[in-house]
Parts: structure tokens; sequence; C-alpha cells
């Protein structure tokens, strides 16, 4: 009964078009199985050379038959599989984005993806499509690579993804379906693709870039993709279009985008590892920053932050704090059971943070990033803030019910633990030289107030920096992620307490 509750709270927020689109794609796999449908992987084309300025490097790389993508390496030793899923779905999808193409020498590659593509798995969903599209275009536009028979296959993905728009998850995987569906319109010269992708994007970014320029998923990391895909889009419209109307719009979306990244972004560079973000995804915001100026834009000036994000810069610390629900309701996949955590950067350098994630298999480590015993806010009776389940699924959610903004005072109260009929209110006062953090819980419980320490802070040094006088606590060991599958060790302080907390931290 618990479970068909949960999947009940979690299907509720789904809008019509995603489950109308979930039913219909399955009805149709149905029949095109009963049927022997394929799809032709290679259409007749006619391929434009395109104009487009450099843009930002992929993270992933490979050496012979040796890949490294996400951290991991693997070595094909002459024969590569696309398909290879050993080290989990989000490898294979990102060994297909093709997102490691350098030197012009590196085409081999994509010929031998193509001799391949009748095996694909992975490959041929609309994700993989949709990214490997984009970084096939941009290779072979920066190296005036005159391929035929890329072409006619690239053509032939670009009508399956057409086919086959995410409409069912939309979100960021609709928008990645869209910034595609351009540089395909634009490269084979296609209005069907150009047109589909114009109404995408005009919609998509008009609902998922909020007020304050952030993306409504609320992740720092997808926040930097997106925009940098934007800035991709700009890119390719501004260099090969006179299509005023369309670029007007992208660029006001663009400067929205970069004013909130440089509002979050802390002094040293670093974004605060909120929700589903990691290290070595997306590009640094420096590098986004310099993209964008070189596509023309001005200086950058950051935003006032009023999607539910809050950063007290006083100098010498810089404190980022969630205050905020479930902005991407229908979406949540990338949402954590965070409500009230915070992230403290001294000197430039981390200091408390977020645990961020290192992978997105279905498994106890990624149930773990997810729910609150891995984020710097209190967990009671030892359940989560919000219902997380599954890789990317969100179920009861906690809601913040009240909020007071000061200068240097923050206050929220928030009911995810309605269910054991409280609610949870905690306040922030700054000074120059200390932080106070009260907790105040609605009725008498058992809960834990968590501090992750970054792996640079030594045991002893926790009690020079946290007052833990008259405190019942405990200092343990956590694995900090620093990126997709890797991992180190570091320490949380526990706190444990029924009523009310009172916390010191000094910077």
């Amino acid at each position: 009964m618990s479970k068909i509750l949960r999947l009940l709270n979690t299907v509720k927020y789904l809008k019509f078009i995603q489950i109308y689109y979930r039913i219909f794609y399955f009805l149709r796999a149905k029949i095109r199985k009963i049927t022997g449908f394929e799809y032709k992987l290679s259409k007749q084309s006619n391929a434009l050379k395109l104009t487009l300025q450099d843009s930002i490097k992929g993270i992933s790389s490979f050496n012979g038959f040796e890949f490294e993508i996400l951290n991991l390496k693997h070595d094909f030793k002459g024969d590569i599989d696309w398909n290879f899923s050993d080290f989990g779905k989000l490898w294979t999808y990102n060994f297909n984005y093709f997102e490691f193409l350098d030197k012009k020498d590196d085409i081999w590659t994509i010929y031998d993806f193509i001799e391949k593509l009748p095996l694909a798995k992975d490959g041929l969903e609309s994700f993989p499509i949709s990214l490997r599209g984009i970084n096939w275009i941009k290779f072979l536009t920066k190296h005036y690579i005159n391929g035929k028979k890329i072409d006619d296959s690239l053509y032939a993905q670009y009508y399956i993804l057409l086919e086959n728009l995410e409409y069912h998850l939309l979100g960021n995987h609709l928008l990645e379906n869209g910034f595609s569906l351009i540089f395909g319109g634009y490269y084979f010269k296609d209005t069907a693709l150009k047109e589909s992708g114009e109404k995408i994007l005009y919609k998509e970014l008009d609902e998922q870039i909020l007020a304050d320029g952030a993306h409504f998923e609320l992740s720092p990391m997808y926040h930097q993709l997106m925009l940098f895909r934007l800035l991709d889009v700009i890119n390719l419209v501004q260099n090969n279009s006179d299509n005023d109307k369309f670029l007007k719009f992208l660029r006001e979306k663009a400067v929205l985008m970069l004013g909130y990244l440089k509002a979050i972004t802390y002094k040293n560079g670093d974004i605060p590892m909120l929700n589903d973000s990691t290290s070595g995804v997306a590009p640094m915001s420096n590098e986004l920053f310099l993209y964008a100026k070189n596509l023309g834009f001005d200086e950058i000036k950051p935003c006032e932050l009023t999607s539910g994000y809050k950063k007290i810069d006083k100098g010498r610390y810089e404190c980022i704090l969630d205050i905020t629900d479930v902005r991407a309701s229908y979406i949540a996949g990338h949402t954590h059971a965070d409500t009230f955590g915070f992230e403290i950067y001294i000197d430039s350098k981390p200091f408390i943070v977020d645990c961020g994630i290192s992978t997105y298999e279905n498994n106890t480590r990624r149930t773990y990033e997810k729910s609150t015993i891995s984020h710097n806010t209190v967990e009671i009776n030892s359940h989560s803030s919000s219902e997380v389940w599954g890789s990317f699924r969100l179920a009861d959610r906690a809601r913040v019910v009240d909020s007071k903004i000061g200068d240097d005072f923050i206050s929220a109260t928030h009911n995810g633990y309605k269910k054991f009929g409280v609610l949870h209110t905690r306040s922030w006062e700054f000074t120059e030289q200390k932080i106070v953090i009260k907790d105040s819980l609605s009725k008498s419980i058992k809960a834990i107030s968590r501090l992750h320490f970054h792996p640079n802070v030594a045991k002893d040094e926790i009690g020079k920096f946290v007052d833990l006088k008259d405190k019942d606590c405990q200092i343990k060991e956590y694995e900090y992620a620093l990126g997709y599958n890797k991992l180190q060790s570091a320490f949380v302080l526990e706190i444990y307490f029924t009523k009310e907390l009172e916390v010191e931290i000094a910077v």
C-alpha cells in the first residue's frame, strides 16, 4: 500500500502531455515490434557549410581505443562497443554524445559508429542523438569536413529524434532536443527541423528560465549545461542567419542565465553542489563567461537571487542556502531532500559543503546522495524531508510555508515532516565573525542536524570552528563526491536534539 501511495504522490505532479506521450510511445513501440518496423539509418542530405566561432572543449577524452568518461577509463583494444554498459547507462550515454571529438583525425570514431549503428541501443535514444548531433556538426564545421556518409547518417538520426521528442519527460531533456533540432535545421537547411526546434525553445525557455535567470530545476550544474547549449545556438544563429527576432529572444534569455550564474558562483569559480550537481561535467562558470564575451555579450552583472537560493557575502566568507520549494514539480528527478541545506566558503575555499553526486545508478549510493542524511540540514526519525526514491523520482515533498528575510537574517519554516506532525523552522544570523543557526521543531521528536565538511578540513579542526559545548554530538566519516565515480573521505558532524538547537560557526 505504501508503494502505491508513493507512486500516486509522484504521478500526481506530472503534466497531461507527459502521461499522454508515455502511453503513446509505449503503445507505438508494441505495434512496431509486431509489424517489424525499423528506422532508416541513412537519409539523402545536402549539408551546408556553416560558420561557427570556437566553442568550449568537451571534458571527455580518448587515446587510441581507450576512452575516459566521467572519471572512468575503458580500453576497447581495437574494437569499440558503442553499447558498452559495464559502467552504467550514464557512462554509455556520455560515450555516445561524442564530446571527446577534438582533432580532425578523430573522424574515424564517427565512421566506426555509423558502421555499427544498426546494433545501437542507447545511442539511438533521443537524448544521445540530440547531443551527438550538436557535437558532430561543431566538429565537422570546425575542421571543414565534407563527408556524405556522415551527413546522410546524421540526417536520418535527426528524423528519428523528430519522431521521438521527449515530451514524456520535458524539462532539460526537451530543451536539449530543441537546441539540437536548431543545429540540424541549419546544417541541413531543413525547415521542419528548424521550426520544430524554434517552437520548443520559444515555449520551454520562457517556462524553464525563471525571473532571476535560474533554470527551473535549480541544479547549478544543469544551469551551466543549459546555458552552454544556449550559447552554442546563439553562436549558430548569429553567424548563419538574419532571424533577428529569434536571436533577440535567445540573447535575452542568455543575459538572464549569465546574471544568475554570476550570482550563484563562488569567488573562486566553483558552483554550489545543490541538487544534482558535481564537478567535471559542465563547463566552468568562467569558461561560459568568456564564451559569452566572445559572442558579443557585455560585462555580466550578477542578478538578485529570487528563485529560492540565497547568497550571503561577508567578504571573507560566502554562504549559499536553500529555502525554496520544488520549482520544476513535474520533472523533479534532479531534486534532493535538502530543504534548508547550505554551504560555506571561507577565503574562497570550500568549508561546509554539500556531498554532491557521484552516480545516477539506481543504488544505495544514489539514494544516500539524494536523501536528507547527505545534506546540511535536519533529519527527523531517520526520514528525509522529501520522499526521494529510484534514481529520478520524488513523491511527497517539503514545502516552505513561511519565510522572513532581512539584511543579515533569514528564517523559514517547512512542512516536510508533516507525516510526524512536525514543522521545522531554521534561522541564520550572519555577522563578520560567525554564523548562528537555530533550529526549532514544533514538537519534541528525535532529530539530527548535520554539517558536512570539505575533505581539506581535518577532524581536530572542527571543534575550533563549531561551538560543541553542551552538545550531544559525534564526528563521523562520510564520502564526499569529487565528481562522478570519484569519492574522497571527509568528516561530518552530527548533532542530536529533540526540540531546539543553536549552533555557532566561527568564520
